[in-house]
């Protein structure tokens, strides 16, 4: 049985630090005399799950936490349990935030449909949300178009371009959603989560900057912006045209490397891991540009995210897919200290560095690695 996997970003990020006192009351169409409600949040890395009784509908929740926290309302209609739940359980699903002060939730049908009132982090949540709603619905539908289309057209480059084309105008279009509303609301902790949501896995500085200089100085200032605020300075530094930092890690004998010693070489820098699937399903093309560039300047340097207890997994994973570069890792998972120095947030992540240390290309996968190395070094 599949269960339900709610997302681990409903455990972070926890800001403002101080305790929060909440409440959290709601009314909804009667489920039933067997369902139940469950309220899943965030604590100190941990996922905490609360659930209270119905009344005709009528539910509470209260307690204590530590900052706002993202949280989720699930109303379970056939009274399963939490960890029982599927993908063919009947549930109904709301995100709110853990904030002081009493939350109120109202609705005359379903909970994914109620309003959220008491506390100003949900309602700004809520106008966000409405605000957002009609481009995520034409994003939604777009894969939706995807995915149910024949076989044989997903493969076609014209119906590709086309949905693509389509999403390139649906992100724009949600990026001037998102500005007007940090602009509007320069103070709100939702203006800083709409700046974070843009910055994606893969932070460019050059755009997000300006957006975080629109957040009131208070609000760039917070604990809770920290990370946002390293990311954007791991993304200078990763920018075309800057030099690429160095870093010292061991190879898979334990021998130190400096990524400052394959100077003079065009380096292809790979964030990688054994037990990331998207990982290993590019490697073949890592391993087709190595081949065929590596008598002509260039080479690759693997940094895997492999764990500490983990490297049979990581070396195993470098034979079965033959890739006969230099490998090195620090084996601490995502706190591997070059993925961080690099603002590494997902993998596969790589970097191009020319023989001068220079970065001149990043994030290239599938054929647009092949096309950039042969533009670059087929001459």
């Amino acid at each position: 049985m599949r269960k339900l996997i709610f997302p681990l970003l409903f455990l972070a990020p926890a800001a403002l630090y101080a305790q929060q006192n909440f409440i959290i009351k709601g009314k909804v169409a009667d489920p039933g005399p067997a369902a139940k409600i469950f309220l899943t949040y965030g604590q100190n890395d941990t996922q905490k799950i609360d659930s209270a009784a119905l009344n005709n509908g009528s539910f509470a929740f209260s307690g204590t936490a530590k900052g706002f926290s993202k949280a989720v309302l699930v109303l379970d209609y056939k009274g399963a349990g939490f960890k029982n739940l599927n993908e063919k359980s009947q549930i109904d699903v709301l995100p709110i935030y853990i904030a002081e002060g009493t939350t109120n939730v109202q609705s005359a049908d379903s909970l994914s449909r109620a309003t959220v009132t008491g506390t100003k982090i949900n309602e700004e949540n809520q106008l966000l949300s409405r605000l957002l709603k009609p481009v995520n619905t034409k994003i939604v539908a777009l894969n939706h178009e995807y995915e149910s289309a024949a076989p044989e057209k997903k493969t076609s480059e014209t119906f590709k371009q086309s949905l693509q084309s389509k999403y390139n105008s649906y992100v724009t279009e949600r990026e001037a959603i998102n500005k007007k509303f940090i602009t509007e609301h320069p103070d709100s902790y939702m203006s800083l989560i709409a700046v974070q949501n843009m910055a994606g896995s893969e932070p460019d500085a050059a755009q997000l900057e300006p957006l975080f200089n629109l957040l009131s100085e208070s609000l760039r200032n917070s604990p809770e912006a920290a990370s946002l605020k390293a990311f954007l300075q791991a993304s200078k530094g990763t920018s075309i045209g800057a030099e690429a930092m160095d870093f010292t890690q061991a190879d898979v004998n334990g021998k130190p490397v400096k990524l400052s010693s394959f100077r003079g070489k065009y380096v292809l820098l790979d964030f990688w891991a054994s037990w990331c699937g998207p990982c290993r399903q590019e490697n073949p093309n890592v391993v087709k540009a190595y081949n065929t560039y590596k008598d002509k300047n260039f080479t690759v340097l693997g940094v895997s995210l492999d764990r500490e207890n983990a490297k049979d997994a990581w070396l195993k994973a470098i034979a079965t897919d033959k890739l006969t570069w230099t490998h090195v890792s620090d084996l601490k998972f995502w706190n591997n200290e070059a993925a961080m120095l690099y603002g590494v947030r997902s993998i596969p992540q790589n970097f191009l560095i020319d023989p001068n240390g220079k970065i001149i290309g990043k994030n290239l996968r599938g054929e647009e690695l092949q096309s950039f190395l042969a533009k670059t070094l087929g001459k």
